[in-house]
């Protein structure tokens, strides 16, 4: 008999109603790709929260295995850029969406969607930083390349408690930047202080309607919430800043004003983890292990097994998680 292993998986009856169980699978269930890899350590994203309750259509196809990161072993390669015992992360490239995910021992998958563990940085403290961490990177780069130095002024985080916002934070201060912190959870100031916020505002200053244009708090942002909170960022935007736009906790309308953009020179930045080229996930990573305080990561993660995947799922939806949910497989 072929050696069977746990999994989770999402499947849609004919009524088109979605339903999560554990289930057993065998390697020859898995999908196509030319690398298997024993999954190790995961995490539970917003994402992976709304596939698993059904609150989104992320998954586009059944059934389907969650899960869009993980960090693990080769077992099985007939790429040529890897081979048995490399360790790796994947992040994305519809794995969790249209392919078999995170969320059971072992994955098949491309080996052009993999990139190598950085050096020094252990499979956990991979998925501690995870999809959210890795979004947060690609944003800090973003600002960065469009001129947002620390010495502009102010950085505004939303959604500060979340899993891009805390790495956010804790990377833009870590650099030098002056980071505001806006949040739904003031109990948690604490924590956001200890990452690195200099201040903390109440999410409801952003949350509400915008004027086109409202008085210059900061010079740039990292916005994981879209929406009225986006609008908002935008409109207090400081002449020639820039916004690094990357979630859509809040919803995925952006109920704006031209304004920012044509009378304070204010720009927009799409943030793209999920197809990112190649090169520019290994400058993220590259980064993030030189450049994220490893010490905080305890800080950012809570650590649960395979067991507790599909609650950590709804709590991670419904707002209850503060930060980073690591899942050793």
């Amino acid at each position: 008999m072929p050696e069977t292993f746990k999994a989770i998986l999402i499947s849609r009856g004919e009524d088109k109603k979605q339903s999560v169980a554990v289930t057993e699978l065998t390697e020859a269930d898995l999908m196509d790709g030319d690398v298997t890899v024993g999954v190790e350590w995961t995490t539970v994203n917003y994402k992976d929260g709304l596939a698993i309750t059904g609150k989104a259509p992320v998954v586009r196809r059944f059934p389907l295995v969650p899960g869009i990161d993980f960090a693990g072993t080769v077992t099985a390669s007939r790429h040529p850029d890897w081979k048995e015992g490399d360790k790796v992360i994947l992040n994305g490239w519809g794995v969790g969406e249209t392919h078999f995910g995170a969320y059971a021992a072992k994955a098949r998958v491309k080996g052009d969607w993999l990139v190598p563990l950085p050096e020094g940085m252990t499979g956990r403290e991979a998925m501690a930083v995870g999809t959210a961490g890795y979004t947060a990177m690609l944003s800090v780069m973003a600002l960065e390349r469009h001129g947002i130095s620390p010495e502009r002024g102010s950085v505004v985080v939303t959604g500060a408690a979340g899993g891009v916002g805390s790495v956010a934070i804790a990377l833009l201060s870590r650099l030098g930047y002056h980071v505001i912190a806006s949040t739904g959870r003031t109990a948690e100031s604490g924590y956001l202080t200890e990452l690195g916020a200099a201040e903390i505002i109440d999410r409801a200053e952003l949350s509400g309607p915008a004027k086109p244009l409202a008085k210059e708090r900061w010079a740039g942002g990292v916005d994981a919430v879209g929406s009225h909170t986006l609008a908002n960022v935008l409109s207090m935007t400081s002449y020639g800043g820039a916004v690094a736009a990357c979630g859509l906790a809040q919803g995925m309308d952006l109920p704006a004003s031209v304004a920012p953009f044509i009378l304070r020179g204010v720009s927009l930045l799409g943030i793209d983890s999920v197809m990112a080229p190649k090169e520019l996930r290994l400058e993220a990573w590259r980064r993030i292990a030189d450049e994220l305080d490893h010490r905080k990561l305890s800080t950012l993660a809570t650590q649960t097994g395979f067991d507790g995947i599909i609650a950590a799922a709804t709590d991670i939806v419904e707002g209850k998680i503060r930060g980073r949910v690591v899942v050793q497989m």
